[in-house]
């Protein structure tokens, strides 16, 4: 599964080289350009599928997801799991529930995001389930970046691909990475 998946990414000009600033503010060699992988239907139907069997025994109400990225994403996993999705969007700096999206107490959601390195944006939505009252039972993402340092949900993470991509704080970079000039695809 995770050979099908980097081969999409590889056929859709998904995975990119040269030198990235992620949103996590890591430095990297390669960026995954979710988008271009999901902008064909038939590719993100059968990506996400394989996704959603691998959450399909996760006893959940709802899927929930960080904007922009995980999206396309939960909406398909929760289309294929017959949930409810809904997602979380950037304000003033920081993920909050907008468009009269609710989580109810108790309700059990699975976060659905596309990329995972650090897990921040997936943390966040996290914390805005729980001040509402819900529990996460299960993260699932497309492709995990964070290689042996894995973030701890505190639930099942499950991911079609687990890779270990070199990152770097921004301070630290090696000299033929800080030598090429940076691309910030994700904010195109």
């Amino acid at each position: 599964m995770a050979q099908s998946i980097l081969e999409a990414f590889e056929k859709t000009g998904a995975l990119l080289n040269g030198h990235f600033v992620l949103s996590s503010g890591l430095h990297s060699r390669q960026y995954f350009q979710c988008a271009l992988v999901l902008q064909h239907t038939d590719i993100a139907t059968e990506i996400c599928c394989d996704l959603a069997s691998k959450l399909a025994e996760v006893e959940c109400d709802a899927v929930i997801s960080p904007a922009m990225g995980g999206i396309i994403v939960g909406q398909e996993v929760g289309r294929m799991l017959g949930k409810r999705h809904i997602f979380a969007e950037k304000q003033d700096g920081k993920l909050v529930l907008r468009r009269g999206f609710k989580v109810a107490p108790g309700e059990r959601f699975i976060v659905a995001e596309d990329v995972v390195t650090r897990g921040t944006k997936v943390q966040e939505t996290i914390d805005i389930v729980k001040n509402f009252g819900g529990k996460v039972v299960a993260v699932g993402c497309l492709v995990d970046r964070s290689g042996d340092q894995s973030p701890d949900f505190g639930c099942r993470f499950v991911s079609l691909a687990k890779l270990h991509v070199e990152t770097f704080e921004p301070d630290k970079l090696p000299p033929d990475l800080a030598a090429i000039p940076v691309d910030r695809p994700g904010s195109k």
